[in-house]
């Protein structure tokens, strides 16, 4: 079917329906423009407004939630990259504070170090320890990381700034092994301090609280004191163990049936199972690979 022609009689009507739309607006256009406040098109803008304003309200909080699931992705990952970051750097100040704590540590274990020797007079060696469990036959025994060539040999005293750790029995280059006091298989000779009485001490093979010693003095005779302090009485040429070490202190005193002394129980005054910093009695021209600290005060005592 064709359509009809430009000047056909369908077209006509159509015309003249979209010239009198034109005019319809050009007129409403020029009552609005004149009227001003008092515009005659303001009843119908308000009536037209009033059905349409709730429908445009509607929509707008139908399409809102929608509108905004982008921007709730970008604020939400936004959120999740600042919550990472700060848990980052919550893990960076707790290593930090940690971190803190074993330094402040150890300085206060190094300045009970060096004022050890400068009381004692003795040069040591520092070292740490790396590793603690049995060592050939002994079962209470430590690794230290230093060795030869920091000057350290086996039979040297081993101390820290609590009083006496033990014993060197192996020394590699950069290692050495110590035999802690508390071992069963340890024998340490102990003097009194208020009597000046002698004997020797013998680990049980415990640690932490429960660490004891047991002192059979020379003089069967003498009974020992509670809260006597031992040091140690020192071997010729000061190996194993150099003297005047404190040990720990008596706190009790027993009588052993058929024994013609009584048998003190002393508590060490180094707590074994915190040990970290320690030092190797050394001699005081030793040369190393490590400071040796307190040289200079023994030096100038021997001059």
């Amino acid at each position: 079917m064709r359509p009809p022609s430009p000047g056909s009689p369908q077209q006509r009507p159509r015309r003249a329906v979209v010239v009198l739309l034109l005019l319809a607006g050009l007129t409403v256009i020029t009552l609005d423009a004149r009227g001003g406040d008092d515009s005659p098109v303001d009843p119908l803008r308000s009536a037209v407004g009033a059905v349409v304003g709730p429908v445009e309200t509607g929509t707008s909080a139908v399409l809102r939630p929608v509108i905004g699931v982008p921007g709730f992705f970008r604020t939400t990952g936004g959120l999740r990259d600042e919550v990472a970051r700060l848990e980052a750097e919550n893990a960076q100040l707790r290593g930090r504070l940690a971190t803190s704590e074993v330094d402040r540590n150890r300085a206060a274990e190094l300045d009970g170090l060096l004022a050890g020797a400068k009381d004692t007079g003795y040069a040591v060696v520092p070292a740490r320890v790396v590793a603690m469990g049995p060592a050939q036959s002994f079962s209470r025994a430590v690794t230290i990381d230093a060795g030869t060539s920091s000057g350290i040999s086996p039979d040297m005293t081993v101390i820290n700034n609590d009083g006496l750790v033990g014993r060197v029995i192996r020394a590699e280059r950069s290692t050495a092994t110590v035999l802690l006091v508390v071992d069963q298989e340890s024998v340490v000779g102990g003097r009194i301090g208020s009597t000046m009485e002698v004997g020797f001490l013998r680990g049980r093979g415990e640690q932490g609280d429960d660490a004891r010693l047991d002192l059979d003095l020379a003089d069967q005779s003498v009974t020992p004191a509670r809260r006597d302090v031992l040091v140690t009485w020192g071997s010729r040429n000061g190996a194993p163990y150099v003297a005047g070490i404190p040990i720990g202190r008596v706190t009790d005193v027993r009588s052993s049936p058929g024994s013609l002394s009584a048998q003190a129980v002393i508590k060490p005054f180094v707590d074994f199972t915190s040990l970290d910093l320690v030092g190797v009695v050394v001699d005081p021209n030793t040369e190393g690979d490590r400071p040796v600290l307190g040289a200079g005060a023994r030096q100038e005592e021997t001059r």
